[in-house]
């Protein structure tokens, strides 16, 4: 990997934290752990970011929530960030939650609360069906204390995906991947947000993309909404409603592609015990956008359990 090519802020990054070999073909993927290898599963925080994003998504957010958690775990998915990002490959939603559970593992990890955000919220959900029917590794003894989703089209039918995303899914998308510009990549981000998405957020987010020829795969990687039509009605939504969990539901009002009737309709439909968080103003990127508001509302859930 060639990190002087990346901004100052990602090379921070990358420096803070370490690469694991994962899967069958042995992939790097880049983790963080910060805090104590032994903290309690009830002091643990697993995070899963989305599409187009990284673990770096997080930054603004990790000194609050290792004020609470004693070890907070983030990982940057097959496919993103510093990660490996092979041509060919499938990235199939099952397959991150495989080398998600692979991370954990080397990790040292055996249950936590978990957030996803975005496509993140696809592995949660996966993980939760695996839970529910008992196929979680030995290893992960002690589950999942609580399930946070954030901002995610996890009801499809609710979704209002952008042009480019639905153009990507098609023969086209391979080509338009590997045109696509900063200009382009940054008016896409803007039209999903909603929100103020300041302008460094959306470099970075761009750096990330581009770094190790990550253009080259958005059109494989963006196949996981297919996946979710597939599946959501028969495997995700309804292992969610039979979880027993605590689930917080925090959502930016503002978000134009995972709009907050998808949260409305979680809370209504499928788990009618989570608490559902509204960030007024906010859009798709609520953790950056007003990182203190998002702080804020996911922590006062986490102490409310306690």
């Amino acid at each position: 990997m060639k990190s002087t090519a990346l901004p100052d802020e990602l090379r921070a990054w990358e420096a803070a934290g370490e690469y694991l070999r994962v899967g069958v073909a042995a992939h790097r993927l880049y983790v963080r752990s910060i805090g104590r290898r032994d903290a309690a599963p009830g002091s643990t925080l697993l995070l899963i970011h989305g599409f187009p994003e990284s673990s770096l998504s997080f930054r603004h957010n990790v000194a609050a929530l290792s004020r609470h958690f004693e070890r907070v775990v983030l990982l940057d998915l097959l496919g993103f960030g510093l990660s490996d990002k092979p041509e060919g490959h499938s990235y199939s939603l099952f397959e991150q939650a495989d080398l998600v559970l692979e991370a954990w593992r080397q990790l040292g990890v055996t249950g936590g609360h978990l957030l996803g955000h975005d496509m993140g919220d696809s592995v949660v959900t996966e993980l939760v069906a695996r839970l529910g029917r008992g196929l979680l590794p030995s290893w992960l003894e002690h589950g999942f204390q609580s399930l946070t989703f954030t901002d995610g089209n996890m009801v499809m039918e609710l979704a209002r995906l952008r042009i480019s995303q639905t153009l990507m899914r098609t023969r086209l998308g391979a080509v338009l991947g590997r045109l696509s510009s900063y200009a382009a990549f940054s008016q896409q981000v803007r039209s999903a947000s909603g929100g103020a998405l300041p302008d460094r957020e959306i470099e970075l987010m761009w750096a990330a993309v581009q770094h190790n020829g990550g253009r080259r795969v958005q059109h494989r990687i963006i196949r996981y909404l297919d996946e979710r039509d597939r599946f959501q009605n028969s495997r995700w939504l309804p292992a969610l409603a039979a979880s027993t969990a605590p689930v917080h539901l925090c959502w930016g009002e503002a978000d134009r592609v995972a709009p907050v009737a998808v949260a409305r309709h979680l809370r209504e439909r499928v788990c009618p015990t989570a608490r559902l968080t509204l960030l007024p103003g906010v859009g798709h990127f609520c953790q950056q956008e007003d990182p203190a508001a998002w702080n804020e509302a996911v922590l006062r859930f986490w102490d409310e359990l306690r």
